[in-house]
């Protein structure tokens, strides 16, 4: 089958355990003949960040490699290539994932069955969609979402409508410098804010610099 674009694999060694990953060659690929993705308002500049694993995406599976997640039901937001999301499935987790991008639930379907995964459930990730009655988690993850200057009410918002009555957040940032107006939106929320430095060596000697929020909300 021609995909229209290149492809590569690589193993990531996450918690001791290794995890098979079929991502794109780079961020140069691009295909979208039929123009689905430009109807969801992703652009040709923007199609291929889907599909490679990010340095905040490592963190977040380093972080979820260890984290107690018994009894959690888990969502992880744009998720990409849901690096963690895999972790968290090996573990036994109850985890869903949504990303807006159309090439995820096709990726995720291949990286699953690569690591030997049943399926993992993929939820729409239009930040903007009102759902009547919308799916509650109690802990939600993501990484790096927060690259644009705009999306820090829109995320806050749509963690908001998923989220339980109890609930925790955890999001990887590289510290892009929007995270001040999200916490701000979050405290109106809610939810109070915990932040912890994130420096380690990832892949290929790559040194990390970000931080990890966690915020919690607790039912009254």
């Amino acid at each position: 089958m021609q995909l229209g674009y290149k492809i590569r694999y690589r193993d990531y060694d996450i918690g001791g355990e290794q995890f098979h990953i079929r991502s794109l060659l780079d961020r140069q690929q691009y295909a979208d003949p039929e123009g689905v993705a430009e109807q969801l308002g992703i652009c040709a500049g923007s199609w291929a960040l889907f599909g490679v694993v990010w340095p905040s995406g490592q963190m977040l599976a380093r972080h979820m490699s260890g984290y107690d997640i018994d009894g959690l039901r888990i969502l992880e937001i744009g998720c990409g290539l849901a690096l963690a999301s895999l972790v968290l499935q090996r573990r036994g987790a109850d985890i869903t994932v949504s990303d807006y991008h159309p090439e995820v639930p096709g990726f995720l379907k291949n990286n699953t069955a690569l690591n030997d995964l049943a399926d993992i459930h993929v939820m729409a990730g239009d930040w903007s969609t009102q759902e009547i009655d919308p799916q509650q988690f109690d802990l939600i993850i993501g990484s790096d979402i927060l690259y644009e200057r705009s999306h820090h009410a829109m995320v806050a918002a749509f963690i908001d409508r998923h989220a339980a009555a109890d609930a925790e957040i955890v999001i990887v940032d590289p510290s892009r410098g929007h995270v001040g107006k999200f916490n701000r939106r979050m405290d109106e929320l809610g939810f109070d804010c915990a932040e912890q430095r994130a420096e380690e060596k990832l892949a290929d000697d790559e040194q990390y610099r970000g931080r990890i929020l966690n915020y919690s909300r607790r039912a009254i």
